[in-house]
């Protein structure tokens, strides 16, 4: 995808292989600290999203001090996701950090220099609406969750993974788009863009 079309918010994600065969079934145990963190850092990433919509409403700019910190958190969010099961995709232990950088998992996204006053009033509950169903169905939740027809295709790639050593590939592509989407949706949500999601998996 060119660069005048692709979204402003993207993801990556490098399959690190060769991967542990049974590392996966401890990984939740393992992550129990970024849990932790992950919940204070989720309420202040709320805390910020008030504050932002408010000050679109008022500026229409978002503060880039608090877009840089939501932007972290997905970012955190995505690297944990990413290590367990989101993916699977790695046995690098996830950093604690909010920068950009430094590990296979990534999240970027575009600081918008003006936002639109009347969108930030509907596009986080009306207009993505019909994302939340789709999301909801792929990943079990209304946002990025741990659920639904991903932790599914998980599920196989981590019994593969345990019998034969090898991630499908095509398993892989699959869950790394259903991801994308969701966290694409999850930055129009949290007010990040006023480019609508597109409604695929690609790039």
């Amino acid at each position: 995808m060119s660069q005048a079309t692709a979204y402003p918010v993207s993801i990556k994600g490098e399959l690190m292989e060769p991967l542990s065969q049974g590392l996966w079934l401890v990984k939740w145990f393992l992550l129990i600290p970024h849990f932790i963190v992950l919940a204070f850092l989720w309420l202040a990433f709320l805390l910020a999203w008030i504050i932002a919509l408010l000050a679109i409403l008022f500026t229409r700019r978002y503060p880039r001090g608090l877009f840089d910190f939501n932007v972290g958190v997905l970012r955190w969010s995505w690297r944990v996701g990413f290590y367990s099961y989101q993916a699977l995709g790695v046995d690098k232990y996830p950093p604690f950090t909010l920068k950009a950088g430094g590990y296979p998992a990534d999240l970027e996204a575009e600081y918008p220099e003006r936002l639109s006053r009347g969108l930030v009033l509907v596009k986080w509950w009306l207009l993505a609406l019909p994302h939340y169903i789709v999301v909801g169905l792929l990943q079990g939740g209304l946002v990025v969750g741990y659920g639904g027809l991903v932790v599914v295709l998980v599920l196989f790639a981590g019994v593969a993974l345990l019998f034969t050593g090898k991630y499908p590939r095509d398993i892989f592509e699959l869950v790394l788009g259903i991801n994308r989407w969701g966290y694409r949706v999850m930055a129009y949500a949290a007010l990040m863009t006023d480019r609508y999601p597109p409604f695929g998996l690609e790039e």
